[in-house]
């Protein structure tokens, strides 16, 4: 291993796929893998993203074949071909999915071969052969795309003009997923539009293999979903634009309406009605708290696409001060690090904060200790309080890892999502 992560945040690809695929309704995800991978996979994701895992089939009760030390000298496709078929007469699902683990990775099993079989006698089962090393959780969100892109979507599905697809707001790995993506449904759904984003309003697989029929794909997400993008575009067709980062708030999310608008050709008219009114309805709401509210010097530790919209809000809608914003997610390429750098400094008001990127939590700590400027309120993770008490500042827990709320539908993005993140603010005053 050429570097050592403090308390990484997430887990492993296999975590990321597994983390996917269970918020996608009556799909099963089969494990071929070590006995433990199910329950850690499930508690590295699921288990840190506001105590809310999957209702279908998730953490222990997940099939798996147990690989031990026989399947590992001998091969274990005979095991995974009985696990498959126990699946398959137990848990009444309309796709199984089957995931490799580090151990199946390792010693070569072949599972697409025993896929084909139980296809060919007329069942949903595809392969990911992914095993858990080969990469983070934000990897396994790209690599199901990639399956479902290949394997599960149909091509020469008729082109709805008003249809779109939301990609790019990661399940459990963004604690406030189900709420922004409901908030995001909403907004587009004023506009006329009809939105899949696959994980809320009971969308299933049915609805995965029809999305290659949509207008367009919003990618919420400054540097994910790249690489499925432009498959989905060369094989379907659809063409996608990128929101680089959650918009949260009025100033925000009116740039985001008129951007798919303007790409949709959508009447300008009712854009601009919708705008009105929806801003009316933020502003009516944050009048009533003039006098309430403070001037604050912050700092963000987040993933990029939440550090930037927080960032953004806090700074443009409010006029506090950005000292420090931290991205602990691993970002790697050069041109993404850019336009996240760029997003974050394009501010309205204020002067550009220090942006730094790390996943180590020591070095985030050590960031946020040493920082010059002074910092009276701290937006962050789990992971971060003890600083934020260290330091005597206020602190909202408001990104990934996140083990000390219960978290439904609530969110911070769009219009009324950022009065939810206002109150938060104001809360613990």
């Amino acid at each position: 291993m050429s570097q050592i992560i403090e308390n990484p945040r997430g887990g492993c690809v296999l975590a990321g796929i597994n983390s996917v695929l269970g918020a996608i309704k009556r799909v099963c995800p089969v494990l071929h893998s070590g006995p433990g991978c199910c329950m850690q996979t499930t508690a590295a994701e699921q288990g840190q993203s506001g105590h809310k895992s999957s209702c279908f089939v998730s953490g222990v009760s997940l099939p798996s074949s147990n690989m031990l030390e026989k399947e590992v000298v001998f091969g274990g496709t005979e095991k995974l071909r009985t696990t498959i078929q126990g699946a398959i007469d137990i848990i009444d699902a309309d796709a199984y999915f089957i995931l490799t683990g580090c151990t199946a990775g390792i010693i070569g099993d072949d599972i697409v071969s025993v896929t084909q079989e139980f296809q060919d006698s007329g069942h949903e089962v595809y392969p990911i052969e992914t095993p858990g090393f080969a990469g983070d959780s934000n990897l396994g969100y790209e690599i199901v795309w990639n399956t479902m892109i290949e394997q599960v979507i149909e091509e020469n599905v008729p082109r709805d003009e008003k249809l779109v697809n939301i990609f790019g707001v990661v399940p459990y790995h963004d604690p406030f997923w189900s709420g922004t993506l409901e908030e995001i449904d909403r907004i587009l759904s004023l506009l006329g539009l009809k939105v899949n984003t696959f994980f809320t309003k009971n969308q299933g697989i049915e609805d995965i293999k029809k999305c290659s029929g949509a207008a367009l794909n919003i990618i919420v997400n400054p540097w994910l979903f790249n690489g499925p993008a432009k498959k989905f575009e060369q094989k379907f067709g659809v063409p996608s634009i990128r929101i680089p980062g959650l918009f949260i708030g009025a100033t925000d999310t009116t740039k985001f309406i008129r951007t798919v608008a303007g790409v949709l050709n959508l009447d300008n008219k009712l854009v601009e009605r919708v705008i009105e009114l929806e801003e009316k309805y933020v502003y009516d709401y944050l009048s009533q708290a003039i006098g309430v509210v403070s001037w604050k010097r912050f700092a963000v530790v987040a993933d990029a696409s939440n550090a930037v919209g927080i960032t953004r809000y806090l700074a443009n809608d409010f006029s506090f001060t950005p000292v420090l914003v931290i991205i602990s997610e691993p970002v790697f390429r050069p041109d993404d690090k850019e336009r996240i750098i760029k997003q974050i400094n394009d501010m309205e008001y204020a002067v550009p904060p220090k942006v730094v990127f790390t996943a180590d939590q020591y070095e985030i700590n050590q960031a946020l200790l040493n920082e010059e400027k002074e910092i009276t309120l701290l937006i962050g993770s789990s992971n971060d309080r003890e600083v934020a008490l260290e330091k005597d500042i206020q602190f909202i827990l408001a990104s990934f890892p996140m083990s000390e709320r219960l978290i439904f539908n609530r969110t911070y993005a769009g219009y009324r999502g950022s009065l939810t993140f206002t109150e938060d603010l104001y809360d613990n005053l």
